[in-house]
């Protein structure tokens, strides 16, 4: 049914929720692609199965939705209307669930989360410290909404800031509105969106276009392929939006090639949309058309680059431009083209709907908001959380992620993707905000945040991410190609045993060339990395070169074995290993 009134999207949403509040429960599983690996789907059909042996289909739904987020602990069912939160469950589990839960009302104890640190169990989710110490206004909605269904989305008040903007606003009361928001990108740039906004609806040009920038690239992050797919009608009408404000026609998603099941929900969305007169011509009677493409990514990092990610778009190899030419202006086709990411999309339906200063109350001065974040590596809870800018390392790693498994000590964390920077434990209170972070010599970026412990090395870390981005540097430009080349060199001698005394002082120099002269943000960002170990972990490089030496005994040349004599009974073991 094609929706062209407010009217008709409110009775439609209250018929939903009448048909959703008809059953007495609801057993949600998270289906994002992490817990799709360790077998939620199975575990679906196996609820489904037994409900319906049981005769409670009628009475009980269950649905799937997008990432939960908790990603270590699934498979997890969340029990509603209680809140009961079970992990790590399994098609065995099922009919224990159904019998015990669903028809004694008790607690199968076994599946319940057990706080690490002091081994209590905790029913509910809304007390899991993961849970309970974030403000989840995107993801919270991923606990929901099934992402194939556009009813769940109209029973959360989807698509109501879109008929608000097309009935009620002007496109530059909607661009004040978000600039008032303090909306910044949540790409890595941290531009204010407002003003990229209105510079793209004053750049000359009647075909205009807006981009969803969905190629997400860095190692451990995953924060936009969560909000795609499972919530992609939120960034639909955030895109819409965005379109409405700058006057463009036509929309593309760029999503990266290696997500599937965004390709495959996003296209859900975008079928349903149309069919509903969200997508396509005169949108709620408004005169507004618009629609939406998506694009397959090309398979490189520097893809997420905006100018190479629109020379991929326009089938030419995905090398970035000079930044003097603004894509404001001369983007896509060389016309006017405006570009955010997933979660920048996201936010907008809310400050819409909701208004400039609820958003804007949240964050700091200069970060308003919130923010989605990986948390992986040596990590007791691995997940995406999304907290106030301005929350503390501290705060996010210990609090939320519950501190260094098995006792070790904290060393590091690296934050905003392979060009951030790693920040040791004496910046652990620092506020984790765009301005901050840069001061440290790290960055935001799009949201990537991996826990180090004592048993790793800086150097090695160092090294890591260099041999990253040169592979994934498309060598346009000298600085970066050459540059990255060098430092991983150098960095390879040093973790050999064959760094020299002035290893420090190349790496440094390199690094100045390369923020200098480098064409994109790439080449200028990828010494971050190397620049804050220099800078927090020169030590550790000194030990490595002076004494060859590896502290964390992770530089394997640098470790060296002997047989003790006396302890020696000759079973050769050692010799295997």
């Amino acid at each position: 049914e094609q929706i062209s009134s407010i009217e008709q999207l409110d009775a439609w949403r209250e018929k939903v929720l009448l048909k959703q509040g008809a059953v007495s429960r609801c057993l949600t599983l998270c289906g994002g692609t992490g817990c799709r690996a360790y077998g939620c789907m199975e575990v679906m059909e196996a609820f489904k199965k037994e409900l319906k042996k049981r005769g409670l289909a009628r009475k009980v739904a269950v649905k799937t939705t997008g990432c939960h987020g908790f990603c270590e602990r699934g498979p997890m069912v969340l029990v509603s209307p209680e809140g009961i939160f079970y992990e790590q469950i399994s098609t065995k589990d099922v009919p224990e669930i159904v019998e015990k839960t669903l028809l004694a009302n008790e607690i199968v104890d076994r599946l319940v989360y057990k706080d690490p640190n002091t081994g209590k169990p905790i029913l509910k989710e809304i007390d899991i410290p993961f849970y309970r110490l974030q403000n989840r206004f995107l993801l919270g909605e991923n606990l929901v909404v099934d992402p194939t269904s556009i009813e769940d989305y109209i029973a959360q008040g989807g698509y109501k800031a879109l008929w608000k903007a097309l009935t009620q606003m002007s496109p530059e009361q909607l661009i004040e509105e978000v600039k008032l928001s303090g909306l910044r990108g949540r790409g890595g740039g941290g531009f204010p969106t407002g003003r990229k906004w209105e510079s793209c609806r004053k750049a000359e040009g009647l075909i205009k276009y807006v981009i969803c920038n969905a190629d997400e690239g860095d190692p451990g992050a995953y924060m936009d392929r969560s909000l795609l797919e499972g919530n992609p009608h939120k960034i639909l009408e955030g895109m819409i939006n965005g379109a409405y404000a700058i006057g463009a026609q036509q929309g593309y998603v760029y999503v990266r090639n290696e997500y599937p099941l965004a390709v495959t929900h996003t296209s859900q969305a975008l079928k349903d949309a149309r069919k509903c007169g969200f997508l396509g011509e005169d949108i709620f009677g408004s005169g507004f058309s618009f629609d939406v493409k998506i694009t397959r990514g090309g398979g490189a990092f520097v893809c997420g680059e905006s100018s190479a990610l629109m020379a991929s778009l326009e089938g030419r190899p995905g090398e970035p431009r000079a930044k003097y030419v603004h894509t404001v202006e001369k983007g896509l086709f060389n016309l006017p083209t405006n570009l955010n990411n997933v979660e920048s999309w996201a936010n907008v339906p809310m400050i819409i709907l909701d208004g400039a200063n609820r958003f804007a109350q949240m964050g700091t001065a200069g970060s308003k908001g919130t923010k989605i974040f990986s948390l992986v590596g040596k990590i007791n809870n691995t997940g995406l959380v999304e907290v106030p800018m301005g929350m503390t390392l501290r705060e996010i790693i210990f609090d939320i992620g519950g501190g260094i498994p098995d006792g070790k000590g904290f060393k590091a964390v690296q934050t905003g993707g392979p060009s951030g920077g790693c920040l040791p434990e004496h910046l652990l209170d620092l506020p984790v905000d765009f301005d901050e972070l840069t001061k440290a010599g790290s960055m935001l970026g799009s949201g990537g945040m991996i826990v180090m412990d004592e048993e790793n090395c800086m150097v090695d870390v160092a090294r890591y991410f260099v041999t990253f981005l040169e592979e994934e540097s498309c060598g346009k430009c000298t600085p970066c190609r050459e540059g990255l080349r060098r430092m991983k060199d150098i960095l390879t001698d040093v973790c050999e045993g064959r760094g020299k005394e002035d290893a420090v002082d190349q790496l440094e120099r390199l690094s100045v060339a390369m923020k200098a002269a480098s064409l994109c943000e790439l080449g200028r960002t990828a010494a971050n990395p190397v620049l804050t170990t220099i800078q927090y972990f020169r030590d550790e490089i000194e030990t490595h070169i002076r004494k060859t030496k590896c502290p964390a005994f992770v530089c394997r040349k640098l470790v060296h074995y002997s047989v003790h004599a006396k302890k020696c009974t000759g079973c050769q073991a050692c010799v295997r290993v």
